[in-house]
């Protein structure tokens, strides 16, 4: 595939990933101010997911012997945490303001690229993040110490910690010959992920019938049943396959701030759904993370169009004094200015929220 082709490919299927996964708080929060446990939503979602991409996990029986650790740490932390996490987070702040916190996560990869695993960053990646992190200072107002719900600060806080380990085990192994099938991680994922919320979330105490009741999505009644397929089939396996796809023609950091668009869907959602209205500094916080996911997609067009380096080269373009196997397994591509491209990742995309 032509290079040109595949960055603008990527960055395509990363939108719609984004605009699938930033409609998953606005159809929960009428599930959870209905009466639904966060916990409890959030188990139907994943046990949904699962039952539909069972089929690919039967396909891949020998994945969990291969890859234990990274199909457990993906679904405890990749699924569970990131969902979990978001579902608290939304039931005591603005969706927006949650989904605007979480993204502190590409702030967090980038400088676990650059500070742990060593590997250089290309400058509108730089530029994105600090615009997009520039952006959520304002949607949180921390200048007037905070606006919002601590616990569901801390709890949007922590489901981004996840969502950066969700893109560090997504790369692991992506390069090696006998790299997983990311579709197959994913599907593992959800079904671990399953069973492991099961212990916390007792689903056997869900009241089912009530799904066959109304929720308010804002001054509408809408069926909860339609909410809950909307968050399995298209905010959890259309947004989960959309991203896999992503990942593999954008490199994770990059990917990670193209979905700030998430962020945004979430928030324009909330206001017009469930009339979550934002002040004057959050809409500007919003526009700054928009504004920032652009910025960073020129990392990745640029990137797309670059001679690759070898993993030495690329530890030689990090360190000058030294070279050596690249670590987390990830190839690096040349620039004209010098630094080296975010590398691409073949695994598994997207945290999930």
């Amino acid at each position: 595939m032509h290079p040109t082709r595949r960055g603008n490919g990527g960055l395509g299927l990363a939108l719609l990933s984004a605009v699938a996964f930033g409609g998953s708080g606005v159809a929960a929060k009428p599930l959870i101010e209905a009466g639904f446990d966060p916990l409890h939503v959030v188990w139907m979602r994943i046990a949904g997911a699962a039952l539909v991409l069972l089929p690919v996990a039967l396909g891949h029986r020998g994945l969990p012997r291969r890859r234990p650790g990274l199909l457990f740490g993906f679904g405890v932390l990749g699924v569970v945490g990131c969902q979990a996490l978001y579902f608290l987070a939304i039931s005591r702040i603005p969706v927006g303001v949650a989904i605007l916190v979480e993204y502190l996560g590409p702030a967090m990869l980038l400088c676990w690229v650059r500070f742990v695993q060593r590997r250089p960053v290309r400058r509108a990646a730089v530029a994105g993040v600090v615009l997009a992190v520039g952006g959520m200072t304002c949607v949180v107002e921390v200048w007037s110490g905070l606006a919002f719900d601590a616990l569901g600060l801390l709890c949007a806080f922590g489901a981004a910690c996840c969502q950066v380990a969700y893109f560090v085990l997504a790369d692991q192994g992506a390069h090696q010959d006998d790299a997983p099938d990311p579709v197959a991680v994913i599907a593992w994922g959800l079904l671990i992920g399953t069973l492991v919320l099961t212990v916390f979330a007792r689903p056997w105490d869900i009241t089912f019938t009530a799904l066959a009741h109304q929720a308010a999505l804002g001054d509408r009644e809408v069926p909860s049943i339609l909410l809950l397929g909307w968050i399995v089939l298209v905010a959890t396996v259309v947004a989960y396959l959309a991203g896999v796809l992503a990942v593999r023609r954008l490199s994770p950091q990059v990917a990670g701030v193209v979905a700030c668009v998430e962020a945004v869907v979430g928030t324009v959602l909330a206001w017009i759904l469930l009339d979550e209205h934002l002040g004057a500094a959050q809409v500007v916080g919003g526009t700054l993370v928009l504004v920032g996911a652009f910025v960073a997609q020129t990392a990745a067009a640029g990137a797309a169009g670059a001679s690759p380096l070898t993993p030495a080269d690329a530890d030689a373009a990090a360190d000058p004094g030294t070279a050596g196997p690249a670590s987390g397994g990830m190839k690096d591509g040349g620039s004209t200015d010098g630094e080296a491209a975010p590398g691409r990742s073949g695994g598994a995309a997207r945290a999930g929220r």
